[in-house]
């Protein structure tokens, strides 16, 4: 597995049947670490849509590449403005407890906006640092996407997952990036 940053939407309105929850990544991202400080840039014109998600798992054949051109251009212009706003980022630091690991004084700056996120667990799984947390977009001024008079939307809720390779030590400097 290599590095890589994966959001997940999820749709909602009286015509949710028609539309789908989606899984997109992050192309474009650099991770890096001074001692216990963080520091994450993430390229919002790299954001690429796998597919929809079916099962807990992105369904190959259900949007066409349209569709997804169609996605991505409207989630860059009419969602983020990423003309206005073309990277988010995070700082925070690096704490340890034991055998456990957070970041804390965590903000985030999306849509020209900055919140402080509540402490993010990283979890160690095999060979992988991972962050999972759900971001709520209008909290940085961001309205979730509505079609059809508002029949069909988007939650107001994305699911984050970043995963990074842990083989370049637990302390110290390092850089992530895809």
């Amino acid at each position: 597995m290599t590095n890589r940053v994966v959001i997940s939407t999820y749709k909602d309105g009286l015509l949710a049947r028609l539309a789908h929850d989606l899984q997109i990544r992050c192309r474009s991202f650099t991770v890096v670490r001074r001692g216990e400080q963080l520091e994450a840039r993430f390229m919002l014109a790299s954001l690429q849509v796998d597919g929809a998600v079916e099962r807990g798992a992105v369904a190959p054949g259900v949007l066409s590449d349209g569709d997804r051109r169609k996605i991505e251009q409207t989630m860059a212009k009419d969602v983020l403005e990423v003309g206005r706003f073309p990277e988010a980022t995070l700082t925070g630091t690096i704490r340890r407890n034991g055998a456990s690991v957070t970041i804390d004084a965590a903000a985030l700056t999306l849509h020209g906006q900055t919140v402080t996120l509540a402490p993010l667990a990283v979890q160690r799984r095999d060979d992988h640092w991972i962050v999972e947390t759900t971001l709520t977009p209008t909290r940085w001024g961001i309205a979730p996407y509505r079609a059809l008079a508002g029949a069909l939307k988007l939650q107001d809720r994305v699911a984050i997952r970043v995963e990074l390779t842990a083989d370049r030590g637990d302390d110290g400097d390092a850089t992530w990036s895809p």
